[in-house]
Formats: structure tokens, C-alpha cells, sequence
């Protein structure tokens, strides 16, 4: 009876085991931004797993698990060749923000929902870029981020994505383009220059017009001033001799 027993027994000791570690293989542990979306022979459960450990049946015979990571995501997206509304062609880069909110559409509904997402970024970028001229797209770029940012929210919704966020990151002009942007800006601060020199031409003119007005209704103004004035080249160490003269004398030579 007892080498019965212990031969059951060391028959029994070995499969437990073997099956404890059968059932270990099918424990799985996810992150707190991690979800696993879980097919049962073939058919979707109704809401994803995770996060924390659990177990799958069997798998990947009885259940085969797909994890989705929630967290932000960044996407490049490449140079894309844009011809703008004015005929101008210039290389435009941007990047866009994303994060999966269904993680169950994310899988059912698209095959490959990052690659979906980046193809569908670039096509919106050439699409909306393309529709405005070359100072729209530099002066704008904020407004035209928000309009790009919508139209891919709008898209991605189906697929449980939410974009956050688009940024229109470079926009490449030509060299020719460049330098005449260059000259144009050059002659603007020159017209500026110009016209503010002329401005202040046109205001130091008004007021001599109004300094000679009021200095006429006083000719000791005049006096006073003309003093002053031999005062101030008096103070430089020149070789100028300054008499100074009378107003009243050109009087005596003034015709009747």
C-alpha cells in the first residue's frame, strides 16, 4: 500500500508541476496605460482588459490578446511637396499629437490605426496647405494647425482615436523665393525710413513756422535768442570770430 502510495505520489508531483506552470503561462500583467483587447476564439470580448494581471484561457488556442497603448502619442509628419493657392511651391512639415480612446475600435476598425492615422496627417496637410497662397500659410500657421487638427479629428473618430493637436512645424521656400522675400522686406524698411524722416521734416517745419510766429510778436525774443546763439559758439574752441551786429542797424538801410 505504500509504495502504491508513493508511487502515485511521485507520478501526481511532477504533472502539478507541470500543470501550475501551464496555468502560470497564461497569467498576464499589463501597465497602468496599457489595455489588452482579447478575442475568444475569434470574437471580440466586450470590453478590454487591463490594467493590473489577469489571466487568458489557453492561449493563443482559447484567447489571443492585441495590447494598445493609451498614452500621447507624436507623430512626424514627413516634407510634403505643397503647391499653394498663388502657385508657389514650398515643402511644409508638421507634427501631430494622438491618443487612442476606444481601444476596441482602434483594432476592429483599422488595420494598423498608427499608419492609418500618419497617411491621413500627411494627404490633410497637402489638402489644406494647398488651398491657401504662400502669406496665408506664414502668416496663419496657427489657424491653419486648428483647421487640419479638426478635419483629422473628425476622420479618426470611427477608428476610437482623438488628435489633440497639429502643428505646422517647417515651411521650406525656395531659394528665389527667399531672396526676393529678402528685397522685399529690404525696400519696405526703406519706405518706412523715408517716410519716417519725411514725418519728422514735416514736424520740425511746424514747429519753426510756430517758433518764428511767436518770436515775431516780441522783438526782444529775437534778440535774447540771437544772444544765445553767439553764447553756444562761444563755447567751442574754434578759430571763428563772431561780431555780433545790431538788428536795429539794418534798419537805417531799410528803403522807404
Amino acid at each position: 500500500m505504500d509504495i502504491l502510495i508513493t508511487g502515485l505520489f511521485s507520478l501526481l508531483l511532477p504533472a502539478g508541476f507541470i500543470l501550475f506552470f501551464f496555468i502560470l503561462s497564461w497569467v498576464r500583467v499589463l501597465n497602468e496605460y496599457e489595455r489588452g483587447v482579447v478575442f475568444r476564439f475569434g470574437r471580440l470580448l466586450d470590453k478590454p482588459v487591463g490594467p493590473g494581471m489577469f489571466l487568458l484561457f489557453a492561449p493563443p488556442l482559447v484567447d489571443k490578446m492585441v495590447k494598445v497603448d493609451l498614452r500621447t502619442m507624436t507623430m512626424d509628419v514627413k516634407p510634403q511637396d505643397v503647391i499653394t493657392k498663388d502657385n508657389v511651391s514650398l515643402k511644409v512639415s508638421a507634427v501631430v499629437y494622438y491618443r487612442v480612446v476606444d481601444p476596441l475600435k482602434a483594432i476592429t476598425e483599422v488595420e494598423f490605426y498608427d499608419y492609418a492615422t500618419s497617411q491621413l496627417a500627411q494627404t490633410t496637410l497637402r489638402s489644406v496647405t494647398g488651398q491657401v497662397d504662400m502669406d496665408t500659410l506664414l502668416i496663419e500657421r496657427e489657424q491653419l494647425s486648428n483647421e487640419i487638427q479638426s478635419i483629422l479629428d473628425e476622420a479618426t473618430h470611427p477608428w476610437g482615436i482623438k488628435v489633440t493637436a497639429v502643428e505646422i512645424k517647417q515651411i521650406d521656400l525656395p531659394e528665389e523665393m527667399q531672396r526676393a522675400m529678402a528685397r522685399q522686406a529690404e525696400s519696405e524698411r526703406n519706405r518706412r525710413a523715408k517716410v519716417i524722416s519725411a514725418e519728422g521734416e514735416f514736424q520740425a517745419a511746424e514747429k519753426l513756422i510756430e517758433a518764428a510766429r511767436l518770436m515775431s510778436q516780441d522783438p526782444l525774443t529775437i534778440q535774447m535768442r540771437y544772444l544765445q546763439t553767439l553764447s553756444e559758439l562761444g563755447t567751442e574752441k574754434n578759430t571763428t570770430i563772431v561780431f555780433p551786429l545790431p538788428l536795429e542797424l539794418l534798419s537805417a538801410f531799410k528803403k522807404d
